[in-house]
C-alpha cells in the first residue's frame, strides 16, 4: 500500500511538471528526455554518496551543476549532454545524441528541483521502472509528439509473452524495440522461473537484445531497462539500422512490433546490404525477413504485422511462401482496430517456430465485432485470457477448436494444411457478427483523417517512382 501511494505522488509530481512545460511549448517527448538525462545524472550521484562508484566522469556529475542558475545552468547542461554522448557504455547509449530542449532556464531549473527531492536509486526496481512506464504511456498517447509509434499496447505484449513463453536461459531479441517494452515484459515472464545467479546474471547482462534506429527512442528503452535493473553495466540496446545490420548474431526468441510502411526517403537500401532477401519497400516485409533470418533452429517468434503481410502478392507472396515452407506458422491473431495510437491500422499476431514447414494454421479472431478505443474503452489483458487459454503454450497438441458446425461464431479455428494450400491469402475469416459502429463523431472524423493522409501519401509515393509525371 505504501508503494501504492509512493508510486502515485511521483506520478502525479512528474505529471505537474510536464503541465507546467507543456505550457511553455515543450512537448511531452523533449520533456521526457531531459528527464532522463537528469534522472541518469541524479541517481548516479546517489549511488556515489553509498560508496558504490559513479559512472560519469568528473566535470560532469550532478553536483557540478544543481547549484547553477540562468545561463550558467544552461550552459553547463548542454556541456554536459554533449560531452556525455561521446561516452563508451551504458552512459553513452542513455546521452545518445543528447541535446538540450528546455532553452529556458527557470523551466530547466524546476526539473531539477523535482528530480532532486526523491531518492531514486534506492527506490525498488519495480517502482522506479513503474513510474517510468507509466510516464511513457503518457508520452505515447500525446498525438502531437509522434511517440505512439514507438509504443505497442502492454496488455497485447503481456499475451505475446505469456504464450511464447521465453526461458530464464534463453536469448531474447527485438529488433525494433520502441520504448523496450516485449523486453522488459520477457525479463518480467522469465526472472520469476529460477532463483539461480548464474541465471539471474544472465537474464540481466546476456539474454536480452534489442534496437532501434531513432535516437531518442534508444535513449528511452536504455533508461527504461535500466530503471528495473536490466543491464546495469552495458546496456542491450542500440542504436542502429536493423535491416541494413549484417552479423551472425541469433536469437532463441524474438517478439517485436515492426513499424508498417514504406522504407524513409534517403535510407541505404535494404537489398543492397541484405541481396539475399526478396526486393521490396515495404518496412514489414523486410523486417519479416530480417526476422526469419536471426531466429536460430527451434526458436520462437510473435511479431504483430498488418493485414498486408498477409494478402498482398508480389514480394510479399514470395516472403509468405518462404515463410511457409522453412517455418512452422501455427498460429494467427486476428487484432481490432483502436488499440494502437495509429487510427484504423488492421494487425494480426503472427507465431511461428524455425525448423519445421507449416501445416495446419490455427486463427483467434479478435477483430470482428470487437471495438476498442483508446480513450474510453481501451484493450486489457483480460480481453485477451480466451485467446492465451486456447492457445495452449507448450502443449499445443491439446488444442480444440471453439468454431464448429454447431458453433459457426466461434473465435478459434484450426485451417488444415489442404485448406491452407487452397487459399492465394492468409486473410481467414469466417465469423457473421454483426459489427455496430460506436465510435464517436471525433473517432470518425480522425479515422476518415488517417484514411485521408494514409491516400495522400500513396499518391506522393507513386508520383515520386513515376518520375514526377503527372497522374
Amino acid at each position: 500500500m505504501a508503494n501504492q501511494k509512493n508510486e502515485a505522488a511521483l506520478i502525479k509530481k512528474v505529471k505537474d511538471i510536464a503541465n507546467v512545460m507543456a505550457s511553455a511549448g515543450v512537448g511531452f517527448t523533449d520533456y521526457i528526455t531531459q528527464l532522463t538525462y537528469i534522472l541518469f545524472l541524479k541517481m548516479d550521484a546517489e549511488k556515489e554518496e553509498l560508496g558504490l562508484g559513479s559512472s560519469i566522469p568528473d566535470g560532469y556529475k550532478w553536483k557540478d551543476i544543481v547549484g547553477l542558475n540562468g545561463d550558467d545552468l544552461v550552459e553547463k547542461y548542454e556541456e554536459i549532454l554533449k560531452d556525455l554522448s561521446e561516452e563508451d557504455g551504458l552512459i553513452g547509449t542513455i546521452f545518445t545524441k543528447a541535446t538540450n530542449k528546455i532553452s529556458r532556464p527557470v523551466m530547466l531549473k524546476e526539473v531539477f528541483k523535482m528530480v532532486a527531492g526523491e531518492n531514486w536509486y534506492m527506490m525498488e526496481g519495480d517502482l522506479k521502472g513503474a513510474i517510468y512506464e507509466r510516464i511513457l504511456e503518457d508520452n505515447g498517447q500525446d498525438k502531437k509528439s509522434g511517440a505512439g509509434q514507438y509504443f505497442t499496447p502492454r496488455a497485447l505484449i503481456k499475451a505475446i509473452v505469456d504464450v511464447v513463453d521465453p526461458k530464464i536461459n534463453e536469448t531474447v531479441a527485438d529488433p525494433c524495440c520502441g520504448t523496450g517494452g516485449f523486453l522488459l515484459a520477457a525479463y518480467d515472464h522469465m526472472r520469476v522461473q529460477s532463483k539461480d545467479m548464474e541465471k539471474q546474471e544472465f537474464l540481466k547482462n546476456k539474454a536480452l537484445f534489442g534496437a532501434d534506429i531513432t535516437p531518442l527512442v534508444v535513449t528511452l528503452a536504455s533508461m527504461n531497462l535500466f530503471l528495473h535493473d536490466i543491464g546495469v553495466g552495458h546496456s542491450p540496446v542500440k542504436l542502429q539500422d536493423s535491416l541494413i545490420e549484417t552479423n551472425d548474431d541469433m536469437y532463441q526468441v524474438i517478439m517485436t512490433n515492426p513499424p508498417f510502411g514504406v522504407r524513409p526517403q534517403g535510407s541505404v537500401g535494404v537489398s543492397e546490404n541484405r541481396p539475399e532477401f526478396v526486393k521490396t519497400n515495404d518496412n514489414q516485409v523486410n523486417f519479416l525477413q530480417h526476422i526469419m533470418s536471426i531466429v536460430k533452429t527451434g526458436g520462437r517468434v510473435g511479431v504483430v504485422l498488418p493485414d498486408s503481410v498477409l494478402t498482398d502478392q508480389g514480394a510479399t507472396a514470395k516472403v509468405r511462401e518462404k515463410l511457409m515452407k522453412d517455418y512452422n506458422l501455427h498460429t494467427i491473431l486476428r487484432l481490432p482496430t483502436g488499440i494502437f495510437y495509429a487510427n484504423g491500422v488492421k494487425t494480426n499476431v503472427l507465431f511461428f517456430d524455425k525448423g519445421e514447414p507449416t501445416k495446419d494454421i490455427w486463427v483467434y479472431d479478435y477483430r470482428t465485432g470487437i471495438k476498442h478505443t483508446m480513450a474510453t474503452k481501451p484493450m486489457t489483458r483480460a480481453d485477451l485470457d480466451d485467446f492465451v487459454t486456447c492457445y495452449c503454450s507448450g502443449h499445443q497438441q491439446d488444442r480444440k477448436a471453439t468454431y464448429s458446425v454447431d458453433n459457426p461464431n466461434g473465435r478459434w479455428r484450426c485451417f488444415t494444411e489442404e485448406e491452407v494450400k487452397k487459399s492465394d491469402t492468409l486473410d481467414f475469416k469466417w465469423l457473421d457478427l454483426e459489427e455496430k459502429d460506436e465510435r464517436t463523431v471525433q473517432q470518425v472524423l480522425d479515422d476518415m483523417q488517417a484514411e485521408s493522409d494514409g491516400i495522400a501519401e500513396a499518391v506522393s509515393k507513386l508520383k515520386e517512382l513515376l518520375g514526377g509525371i503527372d497522374i
